[in-house]
C-alpha cells in the first residue's frame, strides 16, 4: 500500500539524517472520512522503524508544524489532501523546523520508496505513539501574544463574524481562536469535523455562496473561510461581496509594514498589489517560484517580514515559516478593528487587478521548454518588458503580466495573466496564446 510504503521511506530517510539516532515525529490529520484509517497506518508504520510517535489527532496544518519545533521532533506527517475532494487523502512531509521539505529532500525520499530500500525495528526496538492534547491550545496561545495581534481592540469592534470550515479542522481551530480573540458573536457553516464535504472544499468565489447570502442575512462584519487543512484563509466582505483570495495576504502585509518597515515576498503567479504596498512603505518586494517551499527560501534569503501565496496562504516568520490561516485571521481582525473602516472599504482602498488563468492543451511530444525559449527570445530586446525566468517564464509590462508555466504531470502550458480589469487579462493572455500557437505552428 502505497501509504506505508511512503511512510517507511519518509521515516527511514529521516533516521538516516539522524544518523538511526532515535527520533519522535509528529502526526496531525484534518477530519476527512478516511482520515483515522490512514492515521493508524502512519503511526503504526513510524512506530514499527522504532521512531516514537506524537498523534495531535485533529489539527491543522500549521498546528502540526508548529508543534514540530515546540517538541523538537525531528520532523512531522500531516494527513490531508489540502482542498482537493473528499475521496482524496495524502501525506505532507515536515523537516525537524516543522517545514516542508524541500525538492531534494523528496527525491531522495522517492528514491527510497521506489527502490523499497528500508528496513523496520527489532521488535523489542519498535517505537512508543502517545497522544497530545494541547497542540491547538499552544498554536493559539502563540498568535495571541503576537505583538501586532491586538486583542483589545478585537474586543471592542465586537464584530459578528461567520466561518465556513467545510466540515474539517477549521470548524475546531477557528472558533476556538476567534473565542480567545474576543470575538463573542460567531455563525458557524459546516464547522462539524465529520470530512463530509457540503461544497467543493476550495475556497474560491465560485464555492461560496451560502456564506455571502448568510452574512448579509445576519449583518456581519466579515466572513472566514478556510480550506480543509486551515492553510489558506478566503475572506467575504459585509456585504457579501469576495474580498478575493489574493488580497489576503495585501491587507495583511499592509498591516504589518504600517508597524514594522522590511521586504516581502510573493509567488510568481500572485497579484502585482503586494508590490505596489510594498513600495508605498518604500521596502521591497521580491517573487519567488510558485510553491511554499519556494516562497519560504526567498522569505529567509531576503529576512522578509510577511509573505505568502496570493491563494490566501499568510506565512507570519515571527510565528512560524508556513501558510497559516489562523494567524492571517489574527492579523486581519486586528488590521479592521484598528481601522474603523468596513470590510469592503478596506478591500477597496487596494489597486484592483484581475488575474486570468487558462491553459494550453498540447500533444505528449511537444517540447514545452523550446517553446517557453522561444517566447523568452521574442521579448528579450523590448524595453517595456521585463523577463523573469525562475519559474518558467514571466513577463511583466508596466501594469500587467503574464507568466507561461509548463505542467510537470501533464502536456499543458499554464497562461496566467493580471491587468487592471477582466477583458485586459484575458486580452493579454489570450494575445500570448496565439503567439503560442503560432510558435507551434
Amino acid at each position: 500500500m502505497d501509504i506505508v510504503k511512503f511512510t517507511s521511506a519518509f521515516g527511514f530517510w529521516l533516521k538516516n539524517k539522524n544518523h538511526q539516532k532515535p527520533i519522535k515525529m509528529i502526526v496531525g490529520r484534518d477530519a476527512r472520512i478516511s482520515g483515522s484509517m490512514v492515521n493508524s497506518l502512519v503511526c503504526s508504520t513510524l512506530s514499527g522503524l522504532g521512531i516514537n510517535v506524537i498523534d495531535i489527532g485533529l489539527a491543522t496544518t500549521p498546528t502540526t508544524e508548529m508543534y514540530v519545533t515546540k517538541e523538537q521532533a525531528g520532523g512531522g506527517i500531516i494527513i490531508t489532501a489540502s482542498h482537493n475532494p473528499e475521496q482524496w487523502n495524502a501525506l505532507k512531509l515536515l523537516n525537524e523546523k516543522g517545514e516542508f521539505i524541500n525538492d531534494k529532500d523528496g527525491k531522495e525520499v522517492l528514491e527510497i520508496a521506489e527502490k523499497e530500500s528500508f528496513t523496520y525495528a527489532d521488535v523489542h526496538k519498535l517505537g512508543t505513539i502517545t497522544t497530545a492534547d494541547d497542540a491547538l491550545n499552544y498554536h493559539i496561545e502563540q498568535i495571541i501574544n503576537l505583538p501586532l495581534v491586538d486583542v483589545e481592540a478585537i474586543k471592542k469592534a465586537n464584530f459578528t463574524i461567520v466561518i465556513d470550515a467545510v466540515n474539517s479542522v477549521g470548524g475546531i481551530a477557528i472558533p476556538a481562536l476567534l473565542k480567545k480573540l474576543g470575538v463573542n458573536k460567531i455563525i458557524k457553516l459546516y464547522c462539524e469535523p465529520n470530512g463530509k464535504f457540503p461544497h467543493n472544499p476550495e475556497p474560491l468565489p465560485e464555492n461560496l455562496t451560502e456564506i455571502s447570502t448568510k452574512i448579509k442575512e445576519k449583518g456581519a462584519d466579515a466572513g472566514f473561510v478556510v480550506d480543509p487543512d486551515v492553510d489558506r484563509l478566503a475572506i467575504i466582505n459585509e456585504d457579501g461581496s469576495m474580498f478575493g483570495e489574493e488580497y489576503t495576504l495585501v491587507a495583511v502585509a499592509d498591516y504589518i509594514l504600517q508597524n514594522k518597515k522590511g521586504t516581502t515576498v510573493s509567488n510568481l503567479s500572485s497579484t502585482r498589489a503586494l508590490k505596489d504596498i510594498s513600495q508605498k512603505y518604500g521596502v521591497e518586494y521580491f517573487s519567488a517560484a510558485v510553491g511554499e517551499v519556494n516562497v519560504v527560501k526567498v522569505m529567509k534569503d531576503k529576512n522578509a517580514i510577511i509573505g505568502g501565496e496570493g491563494n490566501g496562504g499568510v506565512i507570519y516568520p515571527e510565528l512560524h515559516y508556513g501558510r497559516d490561516s489562523l494567524v492571517g485571521v489574527a492579523l486581519f481582525l486586528s488590521y479592521l478593528a484598528k481601522s474603523g473602516k468596513k470590510c469592503s472599504n478596506l478591500r477597496a482602498s487596494y489597486p484592483d487587478y484581475f488575474i486570468s488563468k487558462n491553459k494550453i492543451q498540447l500533444s505528449q511530444d511537444t517540447d514545452v521548454d523550446k517553446i517557453l525559449e522561444k517566447v523568452k527570445a521574442n521579448y528579450k530586446n523590448r524595453k517595456d518588458v521585463s523577463i523573469n525566468a525562475i519559474d518558467g517564464i514571466k513577463l511583466e509590462f508596466a501594469h500587467e503580466w503574464v507568466q507561461l508555466r509548463k505542467s510537470n504531470t501533464e502536456p499543458i502550458i499554464r497562461v496566467y495573466a493580471e491587468s487592471k480589469n477582466e477583458i485586459e487579462a484575458n486580452t493579454l493572455a489570450n494575445s500570448i496564446i496565439d503567439e503560442i500557437h503560432k510558435i507551434i505552428g
